[in-house]
């Protein structure tokens, strides 16, 4: 579902450390460290600063292959000193077949590893995602509006929760009341039609541009997106990631 998901972290080699404690388990190995950013597949942490301020009030679940490595997951991160927020154990309140459990990251944003027994539908490592929202009716509007260009499907709608998902994927987010969640970068794939729909829909509806459709080369040849901040100030991007074919030579 997520092409990527990025978050600030107070301190970049405390965090590092913590999510490579805690990941490693659940067979997820550091897919890039870089002076920049440190790359877990799709999720991704980059050092907070003035201008770019710290994630705070995230929820982010992450895949499970299984329940052993559920429990792995919380025993390492318990060890390693990190919050228990919350040991491993069936939640049948979010599924008969649903195993999973809690840590405190070093910023305070909730951690969970979760194991399902169903199939799961895509490869993606990240379950889902809750955020937290000021004006519930207000964040669902504005994800009802990007979503058919970030191609979101509405899942769940009620007074206490929205929920989100892409068709053909395991991954899902809610937007749940409460103090919000700020400064989450949440990143979905499209084609250059898809990022340009995505922009001009949204800020045609008045919510703010935060980077018009283009190319952003620094972060590789071919990179093409837009984005756009949600009611509480996140920033969400639509991105294709088509790379130009070769110049043919000239002989």
């Amino acid at each position: 579902m997520f092409d990527h998901v990025t978050i600030r972290v107070s301190d970049r080699a405390v965090s590092e450390r913590f999510f490579e404690t805690v990941l490693t388990p659940l067979g997820l190995e550091t897919s890039l460290s870089t002076k920049s950013f440190a790359v877990w597949r799709e999720f991704m942490l980059t050092e907070a600063s003035d201008e770019h301020p710290l994630t705070h009030g995230l929820h982010v679940a992450f895949v499970a292959p299984s329940r052993e490595q559920v429990d792995e997951f919380w025993q390492a991160g318990v060890d390693a000193g990190h919050p228990d927020d919350g040991p491993p154990g069936p939640r049948p309140q979010y599924g008969e077949d649903y195993y999973g459990a809690y840590l405190g990251d070093p910023d305070g944003n909730s951690v969970e590893a979760v194991h399902r027994a169903a199939p799961r539908r895509g490869e993606g490592s990240v379950d889902h995602l809750w955020i937290r929202v000021a004006d519930l009716a207000a964040a669902t509007a504005f994800y009802r509006t990007v979503a058919p260009a970030a191609d979101l499907d509405l899942r769940h709608e009620g007074p206490e929760r929205t929920s989100f998902a892409a068709g053909g994927s395991g991954g899902s987010f809610s937007l749940v009341p409460g103090p919000p969640t700020q400064n989450v970068h949440m990143a979905f794939p499209g084609d250059d039609e898809a990022v340009r729909r995505f922009y001009d829909e949204a800020t045609a509806a008045g919510y703010r541009g935060n980077g018009e459709p283009g190319e952003r080369p620094r972060y590789h040849p071919g990179y093409y997106a837009a984005y756009v901040l949600d009611p509480d100030g996140n920033n969400i991007e639509v991105v294709d990631h088509h790379r130009p074919e070769p110049a043919p030579r000239r002989v």
